[in-house]
């Protein structure tokens, strides 16, 4: 296996020469014109699922947040610090996005810490993030079934957004979740008229 650090390097000059090297390059017309991405998604800081990579675009085709879990917490205006909110703010009012992608996906760690909390040594912050997610059911199950739960409940609060709830009520909105196998390299979406997760 490559030196990591070196291959990104690399990287780094394949980026320059595919997307800012001449007049009319893609970065010289996002500059000029700023980003106007259609779409945004909440995705998981897993280094497995990198949204702009599984879904092969562009810079400026996306507007991405990642947090542990790919959580949206609930709808709360007061003095704390709301990371995940305040990008939910920015893509939706100020970008105008059509599409918000909920994207988890398997084996994520976040969801083991939520369901095995007391073996974490190291814990100021991870167990109280996904505690966010509320879901309760009465036999145990999956992990993965519990992150398709947990998206479910992202679902739910970002229905707590006052201008989330609006746009959607306007069809300005669209909320898509979507479930990536890390295994299969498969994305799941959920069909409402199927009340499951099919392959997209």
């Amino acid at each position: 296996m490559k030196n990591s650090f070196q291959e990104i390097l690399q990287g780094y000059q394949l980026f320059r020469e595919k997307y800012a090297s001449g007049d009319n390059s893609v970065m010289q017309y996002l500059s000029d014109y700023g980003q106007q991405p259609q779409i945004m998604v909440v995705s998981c800081c897993d280094s497995r699922v990198d949204p702009a990579l599984i879904l092969q675009c562009n810079p400026g085709d996306l507007f991405v947040l990642r947090n542990v879990a790919n959580i949206i917490p609930p709808y709360e205006k007061d003095e704390a610090h709301h990371g995940t909110s305040a990008a939910l703010e920015f893509g939706i009012n100020f970008l105008k996005i059509q599409h918000l992608v909920l994207l988890g996906h398997s084996q994520c760690a976040g969801i083991q810490a939520l369901l095995n909390k007391d073996n974490f040594t190291q814990n100021d912050f991870i167990t109280q993030w996904v505690s966010v997610i509320k879901t309760h059911i009465e036999d145990k199950c999956h992990a993965d079934e519990y992150a398709k739960l947990a998206l479910s409940q992202s679902l739910q609060n970002c229905l707590t957004f006052p201008w989330i709830k609006s746009k959607i009520t306007r069809y300005e909105l669209n909320i898509h979740r979507w479930f990536f196998d890390v295994k299969k390299g498969q994305i799941f979406t959920f069909s409402d008229a199927q009340s499951e997760y099919i392959p997209l």
